[in-house]
């Protein structure tokens, strides 16, 4: 065979072969788009099955006479209106003409948020500081229906509301287990940011178990993490799955433009509002801890003998169910009533809707020893996080200098008053180095310390000798009292 034909047979070979490959080609694009087309088509169908559930919530606060003539402040314009009421609320007069101004004007409809049907006669969820100090509250629904609210009850631990309109046969949202929610699934957030109603936004779950979002330990915190555009206007509405199922309720934003927002778990929203409308307020068991899971304890993890997960116990209230009780402050606790636990929020969720007065018994491991100890659960108190105190520099007079960074003198009455704290045993701070162990740690003046390395100090000498075999490249264990808590902390030497 020739060149010429050799070469005019491979091109026809060549050609019937790409002719054959269309088709195929073609048959799997069209398979992609089908995929695609299904896709799409479920978003609409979890928009159109769930918006019916979800409600834009208008609240109205009186308005404040006296706040007319801040209206100019330019801090104040900055301000979100409900922080902005505080400030004005705080600074205004209290004039009696003023009263009867306020009196006669009507309210005004100045926030908004989101909510959703989770019963049939009218009862919704929202978050509590969308209604927080409402006047007049009204719910208006997709087909434009407009009802007036009333709050039946809130839980401002865990930032969530139930408001009643008189209405019956409304469409309530289903909740599913957020326990089998998935990290990496789609998330569908559905409610009305500034105030463009209905706007809906999908991502996936980013995270689940998010629990020091908020820098306040009395706060419920087990958030679900997303990456749904969540804007104000979000809070209260909900984050629903592909199902249409409900996941969480869309809470807050870390920043604008992140794709980082925050939902409460579906079983905890469900949890409160079941209470809040069954009594009106939601009843929380307390052991009056600080702990914080041993997992993200790194310095006390290398200390700890016996146990590699658990609770770790960083802090007692001193008026609190557990300051009675056996238990210590470094106990690693492991499980309660049998139930393992290995997070702060695994132990608040066990503990949290145990029955008031009855004994919980806490499994803990104690330098390599396991224990089981009893603490009876008491009410959470509305006190619970205790006040702020602001203490002094300290008075003048000699001290005992270390090289862990502050200056300590045994606790008299003087320096009680003087820094505002009981009258215990133990020794006062009085002096923290700015660039010190103490103070990277969040130690200050005016903390009150009673242990170091579990051993009692109560005089110069104690803190002496308890410090003398102490090796702060492995880590100080030192118990303090601040604020009423008794407390604990490693200081430990990282080279900074």
């Amino acid at each position: 065979m020739n060149t010429t034909k050799r070469g005019i047979l491979t091109a026809a070979l060549l050609a019937a072969l790409v002719a054959a490959a269309r088709p195929a080609a073609a048959k799997e694009n069209s398979h992609a788009l089908e995929l695609a087309r299904e896709l799409n088509q479920a978003f609409i169908q979890v928009a159109d099955d769930a918006s019916p559930s979800v409600v834009v919530i208008r609240v109205a606060h009186k308005p404040n006479y006296s706040d007319q003539g801040n209206d100019t402040n330019p801090f104040l314009q900055m301000l979100p209106p409900q922080l902005r009421r505080q400030f004005q609320e705080r600074f205004r007069g209290d004039s009696s003409g003023d009263n009867q101004r306020q009196r006669n004007q009507k309210p005004v409809f100045d926030a908004e948020g989101s909510g959703v049907v989770i019963r049939p006669n009218g009862y919704i969820l929202t978050n509590r500081h969308v209604v927080d100090g409402a006047d007049k509250i009204k719910v208006r629904f997709k087909d434009g229906k407009e009802y007036d609210a009333e709050i039946r009850g809130v839980d401002a631990q865990s930032d969530l509301a139930v408001i009643k309109i008189k209405a019956d046969d409304l469409p309530a949202a289903n909740f599913a287990d957020s326990d089998k929610v998935k990290v990496g699934e789609f998330a569908i957030a559905i409610g009305a940011p500034f105030e463009l109603d209905y706007s809906v936004t999908f991502g996936h779950v980013s995270a689940k178990g998010r629990n020091r979002i908020i820098p306040d330990p009395s706060m419920d915190q087990d958030f679900i993490q997303t990456d749904a555009s969540i804007n104000p206007g979000n809070s209260g509405g909900p984050l629903v799955n592909l199902d249409g199922d409900v996941i969480g309720i869309n809470t807050m934003i870390r920043g604008l433009h992140t794709g980082i927002g925050f939902a409460i778990p579906s079983n905890l929203a469900k949890e409160v509002s079941d209470k809040l409308i069954a009594d009106g307020k939601f009843t929380r068991a307390w052991l009056g801890l600080e702990i914080r899971a041993l997992s993200e304890d790194t310095d006390y993890r290398d200390l700890v003998k016996g146990v590699k997960e658990g609770v770790v116990v960083r802090g007692i209230v001193q008026d609190g169910p557990a300051a009675n009780s056996d238990l210590r402050l470094g106990d690693v606790i492991t499980a309660v009533d049998g139930n393992k636990v290995t997070t702060s929020q695994e132990l608040r969720q066990e503990v949290r809707s145990k029955q008031i007065g009855t004994p919980v018994t806490l499994s803990v491991v104690r330098n390599g020893d396991e224990l089981k100890l009893k603490v009876r659960a008491a009410e959470w108190p509305d006190d619970a996080t205790p006040a702020v105190n602001k203490f002094g520099s300290g008075s003048s007079g000699s001290a005992e200098s270390v090289d862990l960074g502050m200056t300590v003198k045994p606790l008299t009455k003087d320096l009680a008053r003087s820094y505002g704290v009981d009258m215990t045993n133990g020794l006062v701070i009085t002096d923290v180095q700015s660039d010190g162990i103490a103070a990277r740690k969040g130690l200050q003046a005016g903390d009150v310390i009673t242990g170091v390395n579990q051993q009692s100090v109560t005089t110069l000498q104690d803190y002496r000798n308890a410090l003398r075999n102490a090796d702060v490249n492995k880590g100080v264990l030192l118990d303090f009292i601040r604020e009423g808590v008794s407390r604990m902390v490693v200081l430990k030497d990282t080279g900074e």
